[in-house]
């Protein structure tokens, strides 16, 4: 294993960092982010990925999406190591946290990353929902990522409107001044919409990590064949 070490930073040694968001709810974040945590197994051996806001309880009395990412880290963590805020309505989290009588505390959830972050080599936090979903009255998701300042990866969901959907996610990031490691193609079906792929290869202004085929109930050590590493952490 070709272990990448730990980079400097003005404080000392920090794990590499990603924050992934998508075009929209349903496009696999968890499903890449899981698969980005099995390939960074080959290369680092302590590897977080983090939901630290999930919204709908299951019927089972379980998060799937936390119990994911809990298995695809090294090691594997408790669900309280995972995820801060776990909501039970399926909805937007800002809104099921005020049904909860909650409110996200954004200097908490940061905090949260950060001490998850210690002696690990990647840290992969995944958002919910797309890059602008609010969190609060006056800030969101988009917020946490300036705040961390992680490179951005975009799951794309391959279907009808993701082209629309990817451009506007990537000048929503760019414009905040935000760092993008790139993109990932994730198939969501067999019958694409034709065109769509193509057509954001040759639009997009980041680079394509991978494109995961379509492949029903798939293991993320499956999906992590078809994804690169970003280069920023070479």
């Amino acid at each position: 294993m070709n272990t990448l070490p730990h980079r400097k930073s003005a404080s000392g040694l920090r794990p590499r960092g990603l924050f992934i968001t998508g075009t929209d709810t349903g496009v696999g974040k968890t499903a890449v982010t899981a698969a980005l945590a099995q390939r960074c197994r080959k290369e680092m051996p302590r590897v977080a990925a983090l939901k630290p806001i999930v919204s709908g309880m299951e019927a089972s009395g379980q998060w799937t999406d936390v119990e994911i990412l809990r298995a695809a880290s090294t090691p594997p963590r408790s669900f309280a190591e995972t995820c801060l805020y776990a909501l039970d309505p399926p909805i937007a989290p800002h809104w099921a946290a005020a049904q909860a009588g909650l409110v996200l505390n954004r200097s908490q959830i940061h905090q949260f990353i950060q001490s998850q972050s210690a002696s690990m080599d990647a840290v992969l936090v995944e958002g919910a929902g797309g890059f602008l979903v609010p969190l609060g009255e006056d800030w969101g998701f988009a917020d946490l990522a300036r705040d961390l300042q992680f490179p951005v990866l975009l799951v794309v969901g391959l279907r009808l409107g993701a082209i629309n959907h990817a451009l506007l996610s990537v000048e929503a990031i760019i414009a905040r001044g935000l760092p993008m490691a790139g993109w990932v193609a994730n198939h969501l079906q067999t019958d694409l919409a034709p065109g769509t792929l193509e057509t954001l290869q040759r639009l997009m202004p980041i680079p394509c990590l991978g494109e995961i085929p379509f492949q029903a109930a798939a293991s993320s050590a499956w999906r992590s064949q078809f994804l690169s590493l970003p280069t920023e952490w070479y």
